[in-house]
């Protein structure tokens, strides 16, 4: 039997900082008012000329190869997780893959909103225990900055830019991608969406003048849904595989907000000092959030160690994954 572990993690954010003192010069709020309400301080933002989530892409798969060690040609799939692809078409992980040599690989993206990269990762793990692929990186690349209204204070401070990455091979120890559990629910799309530039509501100079190409979010109807879904789901997939929260070594949830985390987490059962965050320094990455955060947390994971990971975002779509760490 074949089982699919993750064999390599790395990250890029780009290398300039918008902190929540600049952020009031350009909107009203202040570095309390969003401290207190989402937990960060800054975010990164990518404004390096024609770049767009692509560039950052590429920056970490090229990383995750020299770390690990693979060629380009051995890689076989690419899954991209994006919500900012560089174009509507061509496919963002296929300019992630010509860009990066991967010369031998079949590549496209998925939209599943802020739970990409976890989505990303069941398929890839499909593809291995299936015995189809041996060699996947999954990639989430998000230029949240590309679809950000710096002239609304209740969004505006949430988002950043940044890239993960993971390589999935496969193994015959029961280790890496375990199980795990996804929903979707229509209910949150009127909730959480851009409300153009789709082929509902094309691009008009009427849909450009009402800000519509932006993230447009109910806050207080998403904060409900993304607390009781991401702690069910967690929740689920522990039961499933007879796992206590005791058992569980680290949650790592996505990183939309610090209320969120802490909301899921206590009510989880699961002590603090369990629960990786990096949101303060880098806010919302939506898909990238998971391998950016575990990238950066990597010499304090063990080889051994239990993970859930989970993430709620747009459609509304959610899940929670069970991971056992072998590197």
């Amino acid at each position: 039997m074949l089982y699919a572990r993750i064999s390599g993690v790395s990250s890029y954010v780009p290398d300039d900082i918008l902190d929540n003192e600049m952020l009031s010069k350009m909107v009203d709020t202040n570095d309390e008012w969003i401290t207190t309400r989402v937990g960060i301080k800054e975010r990164r933002i990518l404004k390096k000329p024609e770049a767009g989530s692509s560039y950052m892409g590429i920056q970490a798969v090229n990383k995750l190869l020299a770390e690990t060690g693979t060629k380009p040609e051995e890689v076989d799939l690419l899954i991209c997780a994006t919500s900012n692809p560089d174009y509507r078409f061509p496919s963002t992980g296929s300019v992630i893959a010509h860009e990066c040599g991967l010369s031998n690989c079949y590549a496209y993206d998925i939209q599943a909103a802020c739970a990409g990269f976890i989505v990303a990762l069941e398929d890839a793990a499909a593809y291995v225990k299936s015995g189809l692929r041996k060699k996947i990186v999954v990639v989430a690349a998000e230029m949240m900055s590309s679809m950000v209204n710096y002239k609304d204070r209740t969004t505006c401070p949430l988002f950043g830019d940044a890239a993960g990455a993971m390589l999935v091979e496969p193994t015959e120890d029961a280790v890496g991608i375990m199980d795990a559990v996804f929903h979707v629910d229509g209910v949150g799309r009127d909730h959480l969406l851009m409300k153009a530039g789709g082929s509902v509501h094309p691009a008009t100079h009427e849909t450009v003048d009402a800000d519509e190409h932006y993230v447009f979010q109910d806050g207080k109807f998403v904060y409900k849904h993304a607390v009781t879904d991401m702690l069910t789901s967690s929740l689920d997939v522990a039961q499933r595989n007879n796992l206590t929260m005791e058992d569980v070594d680290w949650l790592i949830p996505h990183q939309a907000n610090l209320r969120i985390i802490e909301a899921v987490s206590s009510r989880a059962g699961i002590a603090p000092e369990k629960v990786l965050v990096n949101i303060e320094h880098y806010g919302n990455t939506s898909a990238a959030s998971i391998p950016l955060c575990i990238d950066e947390y990597k010499n304090r994971i063990k080889k051994g160690d239990k993970l859930i990971l989970t993430a709620f975002g747009a459609g509304f779509t959610w899940g929670a994954m069970y991971v056992i760490w072998d590197i």
